[in-house]
């Protein structure tokens, strides 16, 4: 993306702004014929739109409450819900402890106004997911890559923020374990930093037991939400609908009244409108959607998975996902997934490279892969192409030189 002048006056801020790579590429995959595995989009058939038009039916008729303005923290109702869910999940708090945002990406943009000045130390994973780096960049930390094992977490100095998605991560699918998760809040402790848990897919599990959240086990030492650290961010957009943008960030009062001033200045508030839709219909099927997105999710990824074990070429490493909609791939080192890509759109088949997952410029040998938007058959034809691009690839950097054609 560029700009037509020059000479505009823009801050340093917007400088350091670059477009994302997915959705630049979701304006080229919508083209007739192409299989994307590219966007982690949810299945609009899951989408319960009869009950969605109901809702919005409902909340009309409302003596026009649905079409004014609301509190900053969001509609109380919903709030409410939240934090018995958050509550049931082993993370007790009430609703002063929850602020409903838009869609949990503006919730990275109010942390990262929160705590961050240029320069200050933001610990994350790597591979991480590129919004969480679009949002941070804004605000020019030094970012610290950083890999949390249970037995030893790597030292440094000071750090105002951790960020991890434990669940099922954007991009690589890897679930964190608990003892990761405890050396992750160990060292957050150490360094003084506040822990941001995306929790974007926690509820998309597939196999295999549930996993305490970090904010769980972090009030389970600490005694209280209050005197926790870790500020969880949740969306409605992966189980109910991507398109409300209804998310909430669920932490410490004393951060949320102050994540609230910070929401004010930008927004006021999310639609009333959508919060009082969302309350309805998560207060009536919010279980029956999650188990509907699991059984049609776990489903694709079988497939996948599948497919990659049949036709992967040697030398080509993949994750086994237990929930989530992402699988990673890893290349010979000698690979270019950038490359790769333009090959493989001229075949009709997308995919994010790797590069776009780092801040370091690595990655280039990594891809991502989505099941959610693909059905079975789509998927095993799409991986059969890729695999067959890659064996491609394969031969050629054999034959001498960096390649992926």
């Amino acid at each position: 993306m560029t700009f037509d002048r020059p000479d505009y006056p823009l801050s340093r801020r917007a400088h350091r702004m670059r477009a994302s790579e997915i959705r630049e590429l979701l304006k080229v995959i919508e083209r007739p014929g192409m299989t994307s595995f590219a966007g982690g989009i949810p299945e609009p058939s899951l989408f319960d739109v009869a009950a969605f038009r109901e809702a919005y039916a409902e909340a009309l008729t409302d003596s026009g409450a649905s079409l004014q303005y609301s509190t900053s923290e969001g509609y109380p109702p919903l709030r409410q819900w939240i934090a018995r869910m958050m509550t049931a999940r082993g993370v007790a708090c009430t609703e002063e402890h929850v602020l409903v945002t838009h869609g949990s990406q503006q919730a990275l943009d109010l942390i990262g106004k929160l705590f961050l000045d240029p320069g200050d130390a933001l610990v994350t994973a790597a591979p991480t997911y590129l919004g969480a780096l679009q949002s941070f960049s804004a605000f020019d930390p030094a970012f610290v890559a950083m890999r949390f094992h249970a037995d030893a977490v790597s030292e440094s100095g000071p750090a105002k923020l951790v960020y991890l998605v434990p669940d099922f991560a954007n991009p690589s699918g890897e679930t964190l374990t608990v003892r990761e998760r405890e050396a992750a809040l160990a060292f957050a402790r150490r360094a003084g930093a506040i822990v941001v848990e995306d929790a974007a897919y926690a509820d998309l599990r597939y196999e295999g037991e549930s996993l305490p959240s970090m904010a769980a086990l972090d009030i389970a030492d600490s005694g209280s939400i209050d005197a926790a650290r870790t500020l969880y961010c949740g969306t409605f957009s992966k189980t109910l609908s991507p398109g409300l943008r209804v998310g909430w960030v669920c932490g410490p009062a004393a951060l949320i009244r102050r994540l609230t001033l910070i929401k004010q200045a930008a927004d006021l508030h999310t639609a009333t409108i959508n919060q009082q839709v969302v309350h309805r219909i998560a207060s009536t099927s919010f279980d029956g959607a999650v188990q509907r997105a699991r059984a049609l999710y776990a489903g694709r990824r079988d497939a996948m998975l599948a497919a990659l074990d049949r036709h992967a070429p040697a030398g080509v490493g993949f994750t086994r996902p237990a929930g989530g909609l992402f699988v990673w791939l890893t290349l010979p080192p000698d690979l270019d997934s950038d490359v790769l890509l333009a090959k493989a759109m001229e075949l009709n088949i997308a995919f994010v490279p790797g590069r776009a997952f780092f801040t370091d410029g690595s990655g280039a040998n990594n891809l991502r892969l989505s099941f959610s938007l693909l059905h079975e058959e789509a998927i095993a034809n799409g991986i059969g192409t890729l695999c067959g691009l890659l064996e491609v690839a394969l031969r050629a950097g054999a034959a001498g030189g960096r390649s992926a054609a």
